[in-house]
């Protein structure tokens, strides 16, 4: 699937986005629940959950009202599949804490599937910077992170249930990952986040935009809430400084010894002196052409390589027709909760957004059944309505609005 950022935005549009707010001022932009169906429900968390093999204290954190859990806690040593010792979850452990109210923090997942990926590529295009992706489950009353700020700016789709954000009126000043700012300490953070700003409640399909270093918190307001966090890092002065040093390295005039120091004033003038030439070259490779050719490079490149490979066209084989992306995908997610079928005389029918859907017993049945539940796919609902053609409903109840596929 492809993404672009202005289907992340919408209705707000790209221009409006970058004049009014990018690095300027949070954005909260309401959607609704199919509008990042595709990009993860609790059907993809389950599965990246079950891939224990792929995760590790570190990647898979869990989080216990503003506390980090030992990953000796909830993971197990083990030999992993490169052969090296790693802390790996175990599903009874985690489950365990899950039902004591941890959240889970899972890292670096911007690629791990189609839906997460095509989010990553749609801000990477825009031109926002390296994106990483980090999912975020938490439950009720239940509290991940105390009040921060981040060193890039801050994504936030909301995928399932809802999340309140408090957003402080404080913001650090442009913050990076280095420890002068990672080591600050929460007592700073408490002090340094000024006034409450405004109260955010994102629901389902909802996005929230913060720019680097703005103060934030938020915790679950449904019994359970998804969101994932995408990292926009943008390229910053201090990759022009590397830009400059590799430059550097070529004059001889920068490999050479600085002036030895024996306290007298010639030695601290010479020293003075060799500092007033370094500065006017650096000056002068500020705008050699050369140097702002590299520049431009990195700006324009400074994203995650994202290749995607196919296999048979490497081969110089015909791919086969592939199947729908809901049946590949493996299911539906329930967009219209509150809906349910109604008797009309002998007929029943389902009103939609656009009118009403007929129904035939049987598939009313089904569909009460469908939309009680969080998602579905062909198989769960052929199995518990055998009678009812379970791919023909879906794709009728999605058309009408009421499932977005998943």
């Amino acid at each position: 699937m492809a993404m672009t950022l202005s289907d992340l935005l919408a209705p707000v549009t790209p221009e409006r986005f970058f004049a009014e707010f990018h690095d300027k001022q949070p954005l909260h932009v309401r959607g609704g629940a199919a509008k990042f169906a595709a990009v993860l429900g609790w059907r993809g968390i389950n599965r990246l959950l079950d891939m224990t093999h792929i995760w590790s204290a570190h990647s898979l954190r869990l989080l216990m009202d503003g506390e980090p859990i030992p990953g000796e806690a909830y993971c197990t040593r083990a030999v992993g599949r490169d052969g090296t010792q790693v802390l790996q979850p175990e599903a009874h452990k985690l489950r365990d804490w899950i039902a004591r109210g941890a959240s889970i923090a899972m890292n670096d997942v911007d690629s791990l599937t189609p839906g997460l990926s095509s989010v990553s590529g749609a801000l990477e295009d825009a031109g926002l910077g390296k994106v990483q992706a980090n999912i975020y489950v938490s439950f009720r009353s239940h509290k991940a992170f105390p009040v921060h700020f981040d060193t890039h700016d801050v994504w936030a789709l909301q995928v399932e249930g809802e999340k309140t954000w408090n957003i402080w009126s404080g913001r650090a000043e442009w913050p990076i990952a280095h420890p002068a700012f990672r080591n600050l300490g929460q007592a700073h953070h408490d002090r340094a986040r000024g006034t409450l700003r405004e109260q955010i409640t994102l629901r389902t399909g909802d996005l929230l935009y913060l720019p680097r270093g703005w103060y934030h918190d938020a915790l679950a307001e449904a019994d359970a809430s998804v969101h994932v966090t995408y990292g926009a890092n943008a390229p910053l002065g201090m990759d022009f400084l590397n830009v400059l040093l590799e430059r550097a390295v070529q004059d001889p005039a920068f490999r050479q010894p600085l002036p030895r120091q024996d306290g007298t004033p010639a030695a601290q003038f010479a020293l003075t002196s060799r500092a007033a030439t370094l500065g006017s070259k650096l000056s002068d490779y500020c705008r050699d052409p050369k140097v702002l050719e590299v520049l431009a490079r990195l700006v324009a490149n400074h994203r995650y390589p994202r290749p995607t490979i196919d296999v048979l066209a490497a081969r110089g084989l015909a791919a086969p027709e592939e199947a729908a992306p809901a049946a590949e995908e493996g299911g539906f997610r329930v967009v219209a909760p509150g809906a349910r079928p109604v008797r009309r005389g002998a007929e029943w029918v389902l009103r939609t957004g656009s009118g009403t859907l007929p129904l035939s017993p049987i598939e009313a049945e089904a569909a009460g059944w469908v939309l009680n539940r969080r998602d579905v796919d062909a198989a769960v609902l052929q199995t518990a309505h055998p009678a009812v053609d379970a791919a023909a409903l879906l794709r009728r109840l999605a058309e009408a609005g009421l499932l977005a596929a998943a």
